[in-house]
């Protein structure tokens, strides 16, 4: 299986999702520029956290534009798994690729600390290692993460189980306590906390370890069953 980070003027999440591919999957992992027009060679595409050209104009309203986010689209049309992660979030529903919004957060503070989410959909492509319900610890940083949406597009979140991971004590506001929603399909995750910074013991949690387990997982059973076929 092969990874794409994706690289945009201002990303500064990018090295940390890279090594978190590399040290819990020992996948092949590379770091793919805003420009390409050609994402063909990758299974998931990672589009990581920071301040996308300086969060300019609004969170991922600039880079909804660079070129690599129609490769994104084809690729989330063709069935492969793409993970974004706080400004990534941003950029997914900039791009349309998931629904609502990301908000100010209701304190009007940048919140950079440990968060427990609850998680609601294990049968996600990124989520199946955990159990229904269980409570994970991970990190938060951001300033615009609180989530919001519509009351016909939340009931449409529920009744298609798309909310992936809620927040336990929600520290941004976020409609219904949202910390992470997937598209209809399943395969397109976006979420603002970090799991990429929850993967080994000196960070305090490895509760992320299992977001990367469940990709490589859903992946090898998605091409056994294409193989048998």
């Amino acid at each position: 299986m092969k990874f794409a980070v994706l690289v945009f003027p201002g990303s500064n999440c990018d090295i940390d999702c890279y090594k978190a591919v590399e040290n819990v999957l020992g996948e092949p992992v590379d770091y793919v520029w805003h420009t390409a027009t050609d994402l063909s060679a990758y299974d998931c595409i990672i589009v990581p956290g920071g301040f996308s050209y300086g969060d300019y104009l609004r969170c991922g309203a600039i880079s909804r534009f660079a070129p690599v986010m129609n490769e994104v689209a084809k690729a989330a049309e063709e069935g492969k798994f793409v993970l974004g992660i706080c400004n990534g979030f941003q950029i997914l529903t900039e791009a349309g690729l998931l629904p609502g919004a990301l908000r100010r957060n209701m304190s009007m503070k940048f919140a950079c600390r440990d968060t427990v989410l609850k998680v609601e959909n294990n049968a996600t492509p990124f989520t199946r290692d955990y159990e229904a319900g269980e409570e994970i610890v991970i990190p938060i940083a951001h300033g615009e993460g609180n989530y919001y949406c519509d009351e016909e597009t939340l009931e449409e979140l529920r009744a298609n189980n798309q909310i992936a991971f809620r927040y336990k004590s929600n520290p941004n506001g976020s409609v219904d306590d949202i910390a992470g929603i997937t598209n209809k399909a399943g395969n397109v995750l976006g979420m603002m906390p970090h799991p990429e910074r929850a993967v080994n013991e000196i960070l305090g949690t490895v509760d992320g370890q299992k977001m990367f387990t469940s990709i490589i997982k859903a992946w090898r059973e998605q091409h056994d069953a294409a193989n048998v076929r």
